[in-house]
């Protein structure tokens, strides 16, 4: 973990989507934060603990109408659409942390990718075994700027991609000028100021806050391999979106903080 020294900082953007601003200026306390996202690797460490299951592996709750596949279960993918489905979003069954989009997808070898399908009481059940808790919203953005200004695109010099988001024309064809279709593994870019990989892009970050609304529905941040500047362009560390918490999907992780040091386990 990474110590951040607190302090005060601008909080949201000019508007590009309202729920981003207005900006306003917050202060967080010291923390310390994952240099990364939690991977595949320390899950399986988590779940071989204490034996658990995650919410995609267990029955889903009984929701009037509900088609039979969403009965058994499973968890939302993303795909392509097409002639036969125009659907961006899918329910899949036996999609779970070890198969992302499903049974035919396995995360064998894939040690370092962070992990996703994992809703948000399996984030906590995760932060209570490892001694963390979730970020702040405030937490999550003060981390995300390395305590600098968000660049409108996140490119270098000679405009090559230093993130893992979507280059092309979203959703028919990922370019992958970045090196990367889907998720890449933690640290593939450079860090921020702060030593901290992938604050923007690769997947999608869980935060302790709620949308002000409903409970059952999360903050998220950090944007993912599938944000485009064509389509969303939500790799900016104000961006925010909305999710249900008790819902995983193949481009949300997780990583945490905590208001001292904690060792690995």
């Amino acid at each position: 973990m990474i110590k951040v020294a607190g302090g005060g900082f601008v909080m949201g953007d000019d508007p590009r989507y309202p729920e981003e601003g207005p900006p306003r200026r917050v202060s967080v306390g010291t923390f310390w934060i994952d240099a990364h996202e939690l991977t595949n690797a320390e899950f399986a460490r988590f779940v071989k603990a204490i034996g658990y299951r995650t919410v995609a592996e267990r029955a889903p709750p009984p929701l009037a109408g509900a088609p039979p596949e969403m009965r058994v279960p499973g968890s939302a993918v993303f795909a392509t659409p097409d002639d036969t489905d125009p659907r961006w979003w899918r329910w899949a069954i036996g999609a779970q942390w070890r198969h992302p989009s499903g049974p035919q997808e396995s995360i064998a070898g894939r040690d370092s990718e962070p992990v996703v399908q994992i809703a948000y009481a399996d984030a906590e059940a995760y932060a209570r075994w490892a001694g963390k808790r979730l970020p702040t919203e405030a937490e999550w953005e003060y981390a995300a700027l390395g305590g600098g200004k968000a660049l409108p695109e996140p490119v270098d010099a000679s405009g090559t991609p230093q993130a893992n988001y979507y280059q092309g024309v979203f959703p028919q064809r990922d370019l992958a000028l970045d090196g990367y279709r889907g998720r890449a593994p933690v640290g593939c870019f450079k860090p921020n100021a702060y030593g901290l990989y992938d604050m923007i892009g690769n997947v999608w970050e869980w935060t302790s806050d709620t949308d002000g609304k409903a409970r059952d529905t999360g903050v998220i941040k950090g944007g993912s391999f599938l944000c485009a500047a064509n389509y969303c362009a939500r790799y900016r560390p104000a961006a925010r979106q909305f999710e249900e918490r008790g819902l995983g999907t193949d481009h949300i992780g997780v990583r945490f903080v905590s208001d001292r040091p904690v060792a690995p386990r």
